[in-house]
């Protein structure tokens, strides 16, 4: 793997940052997927919160027939014995990357959000529970979790306190609100404190989503107003 980081979009904010936002979009879709959500956040005209979004590489994807897509991992199949294990710590390995940079850039670990949207809220649910520094706070939309066992064997210390907010469309299509609720059953089980939201739509976010979003992160990094 080349040392150089993935494309990404960069956002500075209005004043020099004090904390990120590292947040990786779903299968098929690129990082400008939720950069314009950004000023509908409500974190104020004077925030200090860069935010990073990535552009994950295009790969074949064996259940869209071997279509190249970009995309974190392949996916084998719907069950849990079918992802690529392989791929996901590839990403996992990136996004510690774009967390690495942070820290160069000043930002220290426990002001950084690791966020994704279904395959890449799983990436991101993967990276944050395992990174051996604590974390500002983990995002997960409409995801899942990937190679659970794994993750279990590998869990931080440093991260078991770690906010995560986890947010699920009750009439998802994609990725099935069963799933959604059975990663939070498993975050819950084991220790962690989830702010968990669920909204009547599909496989998207809303503006109530959206709305609690930015009010979560506010608090995890403890931005005035």
């Amino acid at each position: 793997m080349s040392d150089k980081l993935l494309p990404s979009i960069g956002q500075e904010p209005p004043r020099p940052a004090t904390a990120a936002v590292i947040w990786l979009h779903g299968l098929g879709a690129d990082g400008h997927d939720f950069a314009p959500i950004v000023p509908q956040l409500g974190l104020g005209d004077d925030h200090p919160v860069r935010f990073i979004f990535p552009h994950a590489p295009s790969i074949p994807v064996t259940l869209n027939g071997g279509f190249v897509m970009p995309a974190w991992y392949d996916i084998k199949s719907l069950e849990v014995q079918g992802q690529d294990e392989a791929g996901i710590r590839v990403s996992d390995a990136e996004v510690q990357r774009f967390i690495a940079r942070e820290v160069e850039r000043g930002i220290a670990t426990e002001r950084i959000v690791v966020a994704g949207f279904s395959q890449g809220g799983a990436i991101a649910l993967f990276t944050g529970l395992r990174y051996p520094e604590r974390l500002a706070g983990i995002m997960a939309l409409s995801a899942y979790l990937v190679a659970p066992e794994a993750l279990e064997a590998e869990l931080s210390a440093a991260n078991r306190q770690v906010p995560i907010f986890q947010a699920h469309g009750s009439l998802d299509p994609m990725v099935p609100h069963d799933k959604g609720l059975a990663t939070r059953r498993w975050l819950t089980e084991r220790g962690w404190d989830v702010e968990a939201h669920d909204y009547p739509m599909a496989h998207e976010v809303c503006l109530e989503e959206i709305e609690a979003i930015g009010l979560w992160l506010r608090r995890v990094l403890a931005l005035e107003g």
